[in-house]
């Protein structure tokens, strides 16, 4: 190569690598703001449950912490991965892919509570955060949307929080819970899979 046609290409060159700095820069910020926000989703939940259960007599309580174990949510019937060691071996479309899924499983039940904790908006908020994150690696890819529609409605599912029904109101309660911690651990998981060299491990 010449010195002049180096001379040309680097202009080129540089202006590339300064774009790729910052489209990795903006990756990372929206990827930590989608954390950031299920974090608070994941702690609202846990004082939710925790004030619901601080509500309760200690015969209730006790009673209602044998009886959740053998009940499921409706993320249930969501492909998701299981266990830790699926988790990591999973790609970061599938982890964000699958966190959609459990955050749009939620936008219709969580009105339940949502006029306390305002959860409904910050779902919607993860939920546009997330999905710009998938364009991102879709980008130039099929698209899968038609494979990944939920099944819906889900009010014959949940229900909501009833004083006189401790069993479904606390299952509404600890399901959220569960499924909050779960797309936590998704997006932190795909956040970290990005870099190869990374040793991601939960």
């Amino acid at each position: 190569m010449t010195s002049t046609l180096w001379f040309l290409l680097l202009p080129i060159l540089a202006v590339s690598f300064i774009v790729n700095k910052a489209d990795a820069f903006e990756n990372q910020r929206l990827f930590n703001n989608a954390v950031i926000r299920v974090q608070v989703l994941h702690q609202l939940a846990a004082k939710m449950i925790t004030d619901f259960e601080e509500s309760l007599y200690p015969d209730d309580r006790r009673a209602l912490s044998k009886i959740f174990p053998l009940s499921h949510c409706i993320s249930d019937s969501i492909e998701a991965p299981t266990g830790k060691d699926e988790t990591q071996k999973s790609s970061v479309l599938r982890l964000l892919r699958t966190s959609s899924r459990l955050i749009e499983s939620w936008e219709y039940p969580s009105q339940t509570f949502s006029t306390v904790y305002t959860i409904t908006e910050k779902l919607t908020d993860l939920k546009v955060g997330v999905n710009v994150l998938i364009r991102g690696y879709l980008d130039g890819q099929p698209s899968m949307d038609d494979n990944d529609s939920l099944p819906l409605p889900f009010e014959d599912f949940y229900l909501s929080l009833d004083d006189g029904n401790l069993s479904k109101s606390y299952r509404l309660l600890a399901c959220f819970r569960k499924d909050m911690h779960r797309v936590e651990t998704f997006l932190r998981m795909a956040n970290c899979r990005r870099s190869p060299e990374a040793n991601c491990t939960l």
